[in-house]
């Protein structure tokens, strides 16, 4: 699949190789590659995921890396909901500001 100039994509590249990582650096980060992932408007015409490509970022700086998302976006969450917590923020604003809650 070809992917436009202009498109939102992520790229990939190795900053650092962990033989390049600074001496004070802990032990388990030294072994590991630094990396940097970035998200920006792709600057190539007809393009594939793989391809080294530069993307311009939302902030205007031109990176280099390696193609690996086409559209990104957060697919994270914060987990499950925790009634207690509910709680809390009702008890604390009744606390704080005298507020009366039917939520017990």
């Amino acid at each position: 699949m070809k992917i436009e100039k202009g498109t939102w994509v992520r790229i990939h590249d190795i900053v650092m190789e962990p033989s390049e990582r600074a001496p004070q650096v802990p032990d388990d980060t030294k072994e590991v590659p630094l990396e940097m992932w970035i998200k920006g408007f792709l600057r190539e015409e007809d393009v594939k995921v793989g391809d080294v490509v530069s993307v311009e970022t939302i902030t205007g700086r031109i990176v280099t890396g390696t193609l690996v998302e086409i559209n990104p976006y957060y697919d994270h969450d914060f987990g499950r909901c925790v009634p207690e917590l509910l709680k809390i923020g009702l008890q604390l604003k009744e606390i704080l500001w005298g507020g009366q809650s039917d939520v017990k």
